[in-house]
């Protein structure tokens, strides 16, 4: 076991799958030489070599085509998109043909490729380099979408996304990615935003696909979070008293459907959080599952903590996220409800 940040705990997990695998390559842009933009990649292809772990062309839609034709044809493809919020060239080809070749050749070809990228806000990036986009992946069947909350997760979840014969979209909440981590310089940290290092394990190992995480049992509410918002979720129990049951699904497709009605039925009140934009946000599809599955054991509506729905506030991004104060407000509405 080693202590690590999510940055390491990712860079160990392709490490072991290149080590294991001859067939796993990683390429996007500066992930070679430079060792990409977060470090990621940092050491690769001074250990596996230029074949193996290699610059591309700023073209998403070159990466995501190129992975999709070699997994096609066997190779294992570990690729990067610089940030999230550059996949949308890629994105036909992630929908047209990486999800449906499966289906599309009576089960001759899959396409085992994954497609890491840095999702959400927390750096001043600006509206370039700040959205969370999980919910335009889940929405597409065929693919897999997978947000990790902490460095143990983000090792064992890659591994399983890159031994998955099917697609994987990746995406790494980058407020997460160094451990504690205040946004801004002049900003103090708040034990919301300080996530500490993470024991991981060096050697191989796997969390399964589909399976969420009880990250705090409770029998008030049940909080459905994923990524960064766990933790956030996480103080705002805390702050609040709130007894409530923290559910990360680290997985959104597939879900998880027996943890969520298992705890909903329990509690019989339900809180989503997620970063992401709230109309047709992925905290939508969460409700509508609750209300269809568990409506004859709820004791309150259904509420969402969410981003709003405008474009991204540059200046203003700390008001843009849900905070304790905002879900803390949630959990103490749904429990006075009748």
């Amino acid at each position: 076991m080693s202590r690590m940040t999510m940055i390491q705990a990712i860079r160990s997990a392709m490490d072991t799958a290149m080590g294991r695998d001859d067939n796993v390559v990683v390429f996007g842009e500066d992930v070679g030489f430079f060792g990409g933009v977060f470090r990621c990649t940092q050491g690769l292809q001074e250990k596996y070599g230029r074949h193996r772990c290699f610059d591309t062309p700023i073209s998403e839609t070159g990466i995501v085509g190129a992975a999709v034709g070699m997994a096609a044809y066997g190779i294992r493809p570990c690729v990067e998109i610089q940030f999230a919020d550059y996949v949308y060239p890629g994105y036909d080809q992630i929908v047209s043909e990486a999800a449906r070749i499966r289906y599309r050749s009576n089960n001759d070809f899959t396409v085992p490729m994954v497609v890491r990228m840095p999702t959400g806000g927390g750096i001043f990036g600006g509206q370039t380099h700040s959205q969370s986009p999980e919910a335009v992946f889940a929405h597409v069947s065929g693919i897999k979408t997978v947000i990790p909350s902490n460095p143990y997760d983000a090792k064992g979840l890659l591994l399983a996304s890159i031994e998955d014969d099917d697609p994987v979209m990746f995406l790494e909440p980058k407020r997460l990615y160094n451990g504690p981590f205040d946004g801004h310089h002049d900003r103090p940290v708040t034990p919301w935003s300080k996530h500490e290092l993470g024991e991981v394990p060096d050697d191989h190992y796997t969390v399964p696909l589909g399976k969420a995480a009880i990250r705090r049992e409770g029998s008030d509410v049940t909080v459905l979070v994923y990524g960064t918002m766990v933790h956030v979720a996480e103080t705002a129990a805390q702050e609040t008293g709130v007894d409530a049951e923290i559910i990360d699904l680290r997985t959104l497709l597939p879900l998880d459907m027996e943890a969520i009605e298992e705890s909903v039925r329990k509690t019989g009140r339900c809180v989503i959080v997620h970063e992401a934009t709230r109309t047709c946000g992925y905290g939508a599809e969460l409700a509508a599952i609750v209300a269809e599955n568990c409506f004859y054991h709820l004791e309150a509506p259904v509420i969402r903590v969410t981003g709003y729905d405008l474009p991204y506030p540059h200046a203003h991004e700390w008001d843009y996220f849900p905070g304790p104060k905002r879900v803390g407000d949630a959990l103490k509405k749904v429990m006075e409800a009748a």
